[in-house]
């Protein structure tokens, strides 16, 4: 099986440690789908031209992530700061003048024709890809994470085109999953997840639902654990097509993720460009 990622990639900079590690959602899944055992997965995303984007490159050549159809312009990293407080990574700003900030992806049909190679592509909201979802759509399925968007137009917006849709809902009240989940369903998800912290995970496959509690795991940092969950929940899903099982494995790959600094690893001290 084979997945590619589409959008964005930043270095997360740990102000503490004063190091940077590379990640970004589209980056991360890609990461994860790979090391859980997808056969091949690629990535095609907007790098700056700064040695945070060739620290990005060289950990996704190690970890055997293609990006031959990325793009690069004359602009920063992204690069987010990062405190943690008790193991949760919060994000405390960063520039606004970034490569993704400036410059947003457009497919040709030489990309469309490299995509449609592979079974899923995932994609989110920060990756400024809305407007290419339909013609993605043509080529494989599509898994999308929203975050904590949920409102009602942009759900219209994206929903008819996507397959799976994973949103981070801790801060959801319980009164507003199942409305969120319906809507989903209606304009055409057959797969819906929502991540509730430390509550665990609710999903649905064409209406019925399905719970996932959390893994014990020592918390040393939670970046990417998020990705970690899609990530997995896509390699046992797509491979095998259980959902108890590939929520269990997600869970799995969560708490793993939260017991290393940085989404998927690769430190790198922090130094002016």
């Amino acid at each position: 099986m084979k997945m590619i990622a589409i959008g964005d990639n930043v270095v997360d900079c740990y102000l503490d440690q004063q190091l940077y590690y590379p990640g970004g959602n589209a980056v991360n899944v890609a990461v994860n789908c790979k090391r859980n055992g997808f056969e091949e997965c690629a990535y095609i995303g907007v790098f700056g031209n700064d040695k945070k984007a060739e620290h990005i490159r060289k950990s996704l050549d190690h970890e055997q992530v293609s990006y031959e159809l990325s793009r690069q312009v004359y602009a920063p990293s992204g690069s987010p700061g990062v405190q943690l407080v008790d193991g949760n990574r919060v994000f405390v700003g960063g520039p606004k003048n970034t490569a993704q900030h400036i410059v947003r992806l457009r497919l040709t049909p030489h990309d469309m024709e490299y995509i449609s190679q592979f079974d899923v592509c995932h994609t989110s909201c920060y990756s400024n890809i809305e407007g290419e979802l339909a013609q993605i759509k043509t080529a494989c399925d599509i898994s999308f994470d929203f975050s904590t968007n949920v409102g009602t137009d942009y759900l219209q917006r994206v929903c008819p085109h996507i397959k799976y849709a994973f949103f981070s809902g801790a801060d959801l009240p319980d009164d507003q999953l199942d409305p969120l989940i319906e809507a989903c369903h209606r304009l055409g998800v057959e797969i819906v997840g929502i991540t509730l912290g430390g509550k665990g995970a609710l999903f649905s496959r064409n209406g019925e639902r399905y719970v996932q509690g959390v893994k014990p795991t020592e918390v040393v940092d939670t970046m990417g654990a998020g990705d970690s969950f899609i990530a997995g929940f896509l390699t046992a899903y797509i491979q095998h097509g259980g959902m108890e099982s590939a929520l269990d494995y997600a869970a799995d790959c969560a708490a793993k993720t939260c017991t290393f600094y940085g989404a998927y690893g690769y430190p790198h001290p922090m130094e002016r460009d």
